[in-house]
């Protein structure tokens, strides 16, 4: 799932790859207005499926960290106001979703914008973080 919702650098927010043409993607908001526009080459586009936080051994990937928040939110948006949360509480939320998450490399700006993107894929439906292995059922 995450391969397909990309973050656009220079626009706010997240979107899903709805089509591709020569030189263009055509993206759908992830947001209730579901509004579609295109993007060029010349735009900075990564899909969340290719992002990984940094860990004191290995990166992880983000659809991993996703799914932590997840389990620790109990499927629900994150109660913490995270535009006005201090240094110490940041660093305090991802010790909990992440223990092993490297201190000196993950910014608070990292993980403010990890809270926001899980905000807003949990508030548009979009949470399935983790594939499931084949054959895997609920």
């Amino acid at each position: 799932m995450l391969k397909t919702i990309l973050a656009i650098s220079g626009k706010p927010g997240l979107y899903k790859l709805v089509s591709q043409a020569k030189n263009m993607l055509i993206v759908e908001s992830v947001s209730p207005e579901r509004k579609r526009q295109p993007v060029y080459a010349k735009d900075k586009v990564i899909s969340l499926g290719d992002v990984a936080m940094y860990t004191d051994t290995d990166e992880v990937p983000l659809g991993e960290v996703l799914e932590a928040v997840k389990k620790k939110e109990n499927g629900e948006k994150v109660s913490m106001d995270y535009k006005n949360a201090s240094i110490e509480e940041l660093n305090t939320f991802m010790a909990e979703v992440l223990p092993s998450y490297d201190r000196e490399r993950v910014h608070a700006s990292d993980i403010r914008k990890l809270i926001q993107w899980y905000n807003l894929l949990v508030e548009n439906n979009e949470a399935d973080f983790v594939e499931k292995a084949e054959g895997e059922e609920k």
